[in-house]
């Protein structure tokens, strides 16, 4: 089965005067369908280059990134935001609500600029926001929302779409605790319902949620740990273990 998501010895290098920066430099993996993983790793390590080429907002300086068997290194811009407004949901540490639309007309936005009829993407923004628990507040404005329910009001927004691919770039950056586990359980029921999501984080904690953990360092990925049966906790200190090791510059292990 083909992957979802497949990286082929990705390249990404930006010139600052005479230096050459290598924010992402060969780097390889592949995401199935289905799977919820998150890409952990130290300020620098390229988590943001490589969120950025699999959004659809950048292209490799070399290799290859397969979104659904699709090359989008080979795209032109037009074709970069058809395939990212058809097959990808983005979910942001900062929520982007409109402060004077309703739940339902933010989360409509996205569904009223790809063409969809009024009535279907009424009726899909209604049920997104059913399934984020919030189906009762469809005619709030954000302000009268926590924190919390405002970035479920943005997952929302998010599946409405009915994206291939979830993508969540410190999700959990701007909350509390408790809102945090909330998020992250939904994440987990979304996940277990056949959602891909693949969430960027420098929280052990929601990295800990995810079925699989890749682990970037200086551009390259470093390693990696699949969840399995191990409980969270157990996968907490697993994951701690590692970016322990990443700090004090232990030897590659990928």
């Amino acid at each position: 089965m083909s992957a979802l998501i497949e990286f082929q010895d990705v390249c990404k290098f930006y010139q600052m005067g005479e230096s050459t920066v290598r924010a992402a430099d060969h780097i390889s993996f592949s995401i199935q369908k289905g799977e919820f993983v998150a890409i952990v790793g130290q300020s620098g390590s390229g988590k943001s280059t490589c969120m950025n080429i699999i959004g659809c907002l950048d292209v490799p300086t070399s290799g290859t990134y397969l979104l659904d068997g699709q090359d989008v290194g080979q795209m032109n811009k037009n074709q970069l935001a058809a395939i990212r407004n058809k097959m990808l949901g983005f979910i942001f540490q900062q929520y982007n609500l409109l402060p004077k639309l309703t739940l339902l007309e933010n989360v409509e936005v996205p569904l009223m600029y790809a063409g969809m009829p009024k009535a279907e993407r009424r009726e899909r923004a209604k049920l997104a926001l059913e399934l984020v628990g919030l189906g009762d507040k469809l005619r709030h404005k954000p302000a009268q929302l926590s924190g919390g329910q405002q970035q479920r009001v943005s997952i929302a927004r998010a599946l409405a779409g009915d994206p291939a691919v979830i993508l969540a770039d410190e999700p959990t950056g701007a909350l509390d605790s408790r809102a945090s586990d909330n998020l992250l359980d939904l994440f987990e029921q979304v996940n277990a319902a056949g959602q891909t999501i693949l969430m960027v984080t420098h929280s052990v904690k929601a990295a800990s949620h995810a079925g699989r953990v890749l682990f970037l360092r200086d551009g390259e990925v470093y390693h990696q740990l699949y969840r399995g049966s191990e409980s969270r906790e157990s996968q907490f200190r697993r994951i701690s273990d590692t970016l322990t090791v990443l700090a004090e510059g232990g030897g590659a292990h990928a």
